[in-house]
Parts: structure tokens; sequence; C-alpha cells
């Protein structure tokens, strides 16, 4: 249904604008007896088999919500509805910024991909707290970045807010160097800087009581060498894995219109989908399978799912997929991952 019917009439909205309407109306249909029920009825693959227990955490499926898409911790209640098995909050930064100007978000129909530039837009750290607060058991991961006024030089500082101000409201923690919307903070991937940056971040970690996993999101566009490079970091500062891919800046491929494909910004969806793989694949083989990976990018089908699993992914998290194909797809690659078992 969500195909036939309700994704022609939004895809004919701005994209930003339907992302909106979209959770207003999520929100309020939440609010409407039943409707909550009915969702995961509809949606939801209940099983043990489907259990995961990855760095310490146990999630009641592999299947995620990316993050980007509840930006603010505003609907991860009601998106685990859907049958998500954890939930990415964030972006967040220290300070409330607007984020690039619009407009900055485009759809790609014919490649099923999207274009972005948003610039980690959010409403700071301290005002998404207060609702992670109200959690309901949802399994929550925390994506975390720098305002784009922070230089490089103090970039460490804004991470360590964020860690400090989410450490008691999410159970895990993800550090985002790789986004390309924020000038220059992918060179924060960089050996030197990401290595003192990761090391802080664990010496914090290991003040706590209980300590939580902190994972490193990167980029499809790092050279093997670079992969190599990170897969050396992990060991030398004992994060607890890796999330392959965000989005990337390669154009290479495309059927959209050339004025799209002009526009700046980070590209996610299927064209992303065989990079995200090779990444992870290379990790893994190379890495000797030494710490879990999340795999992110161009899942829009439970084959493209399994694929990444196979290639040594622990999780997977969907995104762009879960705009074009809807909710069911969460359902279908859980619905595989049982049939595979069997």
């Amino acid at each position: 249904m969500y195909k036939l019917l309700i994704r022609p009439i939004l895809f004919r909205f701005d994209p930003e604008n339907v992302h909106h309407f979209t959770f207003k109306t999520i929100r309020w249909l939440a609010k409407i007896p039943l409707v909550s029920l009915i969702i995961r009825s509809l949606y939801q693959k209940k099983d043990a088999r489907l259990a995961r227990e990855v760095f310490g955490l146990k999630f009641k499926n592999p299947v995620g919500l990316a993050a980007g898409f509840d930006k603010d911790a505003r609907l991860f209640n009601e998106l685990s509805d859907f049958g998500f098995g954890f939930i990415e909050i964030g972006t967040l930064t220290p300070k409330p910024q607007a984020g690039n100007p619009k407009k900055r978000l485009f759809r790609l129909k014919k490649d099923s991909a999207i274009i972005n530039r948003m610039g980690f837009n959010n409403g700071g750290v301290a005002d998404a707290v207060k609702r992670l607060k109200k959690n309901k058991g949802v399994l929550i991961g925390g994506n975390i970045g720098k305002n784009k006024i922070t230089s490089n030089e103090n970039a460490v500082e804004d991470y360590k807010i964020c860690f400090d101000a989410l450490f008691d409201v999410v159970d895990y923690f993800v550090v985002n160097v790789s986004s390309p919307n924020t000038p220059n903070l992918r060179a924060l991937q960089d050996k030197e800087p990401l290595t003192a940056l990761l090391n802080t971040l664990q010496h914090k970690n290991q003040q706590k009581p209980q300590q939580k996993p902190i994972l490193l999101k990167i980029a499809p566009d790092l050279t093997n060498e670079q992969l190599l490079d990170i897969i050396e970091i992990i060991r030398e500062t004992k994060i607890a894995g890796i999330i392959a891919t965000n989005t990337t800046i390669s154009r290479s491929g495309l059927k959209s219109n050339p004025e799209l494909l002009n526009e700046k910004g980070g590209l996610s969806g299927k064209p992303l989908t065989d990079r995200s793989t090779e990444v992870i694949r290379f990790l893994s083989e190379k890495s000797n399978k030494a710490f879990p990976i999340i795999g992110v990018g161009g899942i829009h089908t439970a084959k493209d799912a399994i694929e990444k699993l196979e290639a040594g992914a622990s999780l997977v998290q969907l995104y762009t997929g879960f705009i074009y194909e809807g909710p069911k797809l969460i359902k279908d690659i859980n619905t595989a991952l049982l049939e595979t078992q069997s």
C-alpha cells in the first residue's frame, strides 16, 4: 500500500516538508487508541531467533533506523512500533543550529537515492535529552558531532559535551566525523586527530561506573589505505566498532536529472549499495573480524541486508530504503533472516 498509494502522493511535495508532515502524522496517529497496536501487528516480527548480542547490548532484531531520520529524538518511541530493533538519533551538537540554507534535500527518483546537505540541523543536545528521558524501552544510539562554528582544533570539546549530556539516556554512542555537509569535518577522519578524539572519549568512558560502547561512523569514500588506518585506530583506541557507511560525495553512474546531480551534499540510497558492502567486507576481512560492524547504505531489499550481514556486518540500519520502500522493508528483512535459519 505504501509504494502504490502513499509514496506517490508524498513524492509530489518537497522532501523536507514531507519529512516534517510525516512526523506530525505519525505522532498524531499514535495518540489514537489501538493505532500503535495495529501498526505493531502489521510490521513487527517477533521471534527469539532474531535477537542479537553485539558489543554487550541485546538487540531484539538486527534492523535499526540510521541517524539523520530522527535527529532530535522526537519520534523514537513511535518509530519503534514499525519493527526496528534499535533507533539511532542525531547527529546532535552541543548548541542548536539551523543547518545549511534550504533547499537542502533532493530526491533522485530514477536512482532510488537522496542527496542531502542538511548540515547537522538540530535543536541541541540538551533539548534532545529531555525527550530521551521519556524512553519506553527503545534501544537508542546517540550520534554526536560538532557545531559548524567550532574549529577542528576545538572539535573534541564539542564531542565531550555531547558525550556527557547523553551518557545516561543512550545505550551506545556514534562519533560522526564523516558527514560531507559540515565544512572540514571529514578532515577529522585523518589518523592523528581521529585517534586523539577517540582516545579522549574512551578516557571519559573509562571514568564511568559502567562504560558504554563507542562506535565510529566512516565515509564510503575512504581509500583502502585509509580503511587500514581505521582498523589500526580501532585497535589502538579500543572503541567498540564501526558503522559503515555514511553518505558519499561520488556521483558516478547516476541516471537522474543532471541538475540534481550538481547539487552538493551526501548521496544515499541504491547507488551506495555495493560500495558500502565492499567497505564492510574489507574491514571485516582485513581486521580478521576483530570488531563489530553496523552495515548501512543502500539497503532497499531483504537481499541487500543479508549481503551486508554475510559480508561481515553484525547489524544493519535503514534510512533511504525506509523512505523509498516503506516500513514493510523492516519486516521483510527479519522474515528473510528467519528463513535463512530454518
